[in-house]
C-alpha cells in the first residue's frame, strides 16, 4: 500500500474545505452587502418628483424634467441603468430638458436603487422582466399624456439595462415612438423580431469596443439585421472604452463620452426636434 495516499487524501480534503469556506465567505459578503444597502442605502424617492400609475392603478415613481415654455415639445422616455433611478439619471434628464425636450425617467425597480454591485445584480435578477416592461409601457403612456408633449415626437432612450429596455419598448410600442436610442444595451439580431421598427422608427446605437457585456460582434449582427430590413440606423462602436463609459460626470466633457452625447443630440435634433 502506498503510504503517501492517506496524506494525499488529507490534502484534497483540506483544499476542498478551504474552497467551500471561500465560497461561503463570498456568499455571506454578497448577502451582507445586499442587506445593509437595502436597509441603509438610498431610496428612489430621493431622486423622483412625480408619480404615475400602472394599468392596475398602483402608484409608481419617476423624475420629470421639462423646458420652461409651454410647448408642445418633443419628448424622451429615459430608462436607467441596472443601479436603478439614481441622481445620475436626473442629471442627464435635466441636460436633455435644457435642449428642449420633455424628459421622463421612470423607476423600473419600484422604489429600489443602489450603488453597490451585489445589490444591483440582485435587483437585475429578481425584478420580473414582465413587470419592468409593463411599467415602461405605463410610463410611456404617462409621458404621451402630458399637455406639453407632442405625441408624434416621442423617443425612448436607455443605458445598459435601460438600453435593452429602450429597444424592447420600441418593438412593443412602435406606433407610439418616433425613434429609439440604445446605449450599450442588449441587442436583437433576428430580423424577424426587429420587424416592428420598419414602421419608420430610426435607431441610434452607442456601444463600446471593449465592452465585456455587449460584445462588438453582437452589435455588428444587430446593425446587419437592421440594414437587412432597411431600418434607418446609426450604430457606433466607440474605440478604447468599456461598458457604461458615459456618465453624468463626463457626458459634457471632451472624449468618447462627450462625443457620444453630442452624437445623440444631433440624432435627436435631426429626427425628433426637427420633425416638428
Amino acid at each position: 500500500m502506498n503510504e503517501n495516499r492517506p496524506k494525499l487524501f488529507t490534502w484534497i480534503k483540506r483544499i476542498g474545505l478551504a474552497f467551500l469556506a471561500l465560497v461561503l465567505i463570498i456568499i455571506l459578503l454578497f448577502a451582507g452587502t445586499i442587506l445593509f444597502d437595502s436597509l441603509f442605502g438610498s431610496d428612489t424617492a430621493d431622486y423622483t418628483n412625480v408619480t404615475y400609475k400602472d394599468a392596475a392603478g398602483q402608484e409608481l415613481l419617476g423624475y420629470l424634467a421639462q423646458p420652461e415654455d409651454p410647448g408642445p415639445h418633443p419628448a424622451v422616455l429615459l430608462i436607467h441603468e441596472w443601479w436603478g433611478l439614481n441622481e445620475g439619471m436626473t442629471v442627464l434628464a435635466d441636460a436633455l430638458a435644457a435642449e428642449g425636450y420633455v424628459v421622463f425617467a421612470p423607476d423600473g425597480y419600484r422604489g429600489n436603487v443602489t450603488a453597490a454591485f451585489p445589490r444591483a445584480l440582485w435587483l437585475r435578477l429578481t425584478t420580473p422582466e414582465e413587470q419592468v416592461e409593463a411599467d415602461m409601457d405605463s410610463a410611456l403612456a404617462y409621458l404621451r399624456g402630458l399637455e406639453n408633449v407632442d405625441t408624434q415626437r416621442v423617443a425612448s432612450m436607455g443605458f445598459c439595462f435601460g438600453g435593452g429596455h429602450s429597444l424592447q419598448l420600441g418593438l412593443r410600442q412602435s406606433e407610439n415612438l418616433a425613434l429609439t436610442v440604445i446605449y450599450y444595451g442588449a441587442v436583437v439580431t433576428d430580423p424577424d423580431l426587429l420587424a416592428p421598427l420598419t414602421d419608420g422608427q430610426p435607431v441610434l446605437g452607442i456601444f463600446a469596443e471593449e465592452d465585456n457585456t455587449i460584445f462588438p460582434e453582437e452589435v455588428l449582427e444587430f446593425e446587419a439585421a437592421l440594414n437587412s430590413l432597411d431600418i434607418e440606423n446609426e450604430i457606433t462602436i466607440y474605440p478604447g472604452v468599456g461598458h457604461a463609459f458615459v456618465t453624468e460626470d463626463n457626458y459634457n466633457q471632451p472624449g468618447p463620452a462627450g462625443d457620444a452625447w453630442a452624437q445623440t443630440l444631433i440624432f435627436l435634433e435631426q429626427n425628433l426636434m426637427g420633425a416638428g
